[in-house]
């Protein structure tokens, strides 16, 4: 049942569901390496393949999981620096993960790894998505229109300050003006999207 949840991602209290009395079984299945204990109350089922192991996710999946515990696939994508790493214009390993909530929540960091998962309040239903394969599953991530528009309005955003600029232009001659012109006039992000268009100048 657990291995069923959104992203094989679980917060404890949906264990409830499956055992009358989780906290021991929990505690057990992470002794014997079938669940990998991601960051405090969350948990995700390890793929077959690796229980027994020192498996772990990588940070943009173990994001989108504990997001899609919280929100839901659908409610919750990678957004900024997390989704230009999906996209493939961030390549080096990154100590934050970013994801679009419907509502304001606390950063949550995790226990596997020296790294943080910050969530962004926005308007999710407004964003434009689309959905990538990940060891835990498909996870919705911003399409790369939106990623660039998003990284030009807040460039600090996350752990990527750096590789922002980079990762614009990388993404630019992959995206549809047409799509950008629209997505900037709904979301008001006109600005942004000249601060875009003068980095990969």
């Amino acid at each position: 049942m657990l291995a069923g949840m959104p992203l094989r991602t679980f917060r404890a209290h949906h264990a409830e569901q499956a055992y009358a009395h989780p906290r021991p079984q929990l505690a057990r299945l992470v002794r014997s390496g079938a669940l990998h204990r991601i960051a405090r109350g969350y948990y995700i089922v390890v793929p077959q393949e690796h229980v027994g192991s020192r498996w772990m996710p990588s940070l943009e999946a173990a994001a989108a999981g504990i997001a899609a515990a919280d929100f839901g696939v659908r409610n919750a994508p990678l957004m900024g620096p997390s989704a230009a790493r999906m996209h493939g214009a961030i390549p080096r390993a990154l100590a934050a993960a970013v994801v679009a909530a419907p509502t304001q929540r606390n950063s949550i960091p995790l226990l596997d790894r020296a790294a943080v998962i910050q969530f962004v309040k926005r308007d999710t239903g407004r964003l434009d998505v689309e959905a990538v394969s990940t060891e835990l599953g498909r996870a919705l991530v911003t399409s790369v229109e939106q990623t660039v528009l998003d990284l030009a309005r807040r460039p600090s955003l996350g752990d990527a300050a750096d590789e922002v600029r980079d990762a614009v232009r990388a993404l630019l001659p992959r995206c549809d003006q047409a799509i950008l012109d629209e997505l900037a006039d709904k979301q008001s992000l006109r600005s942004a999207l000249r601060r875009a268009s003068e980095w990969a100048a």
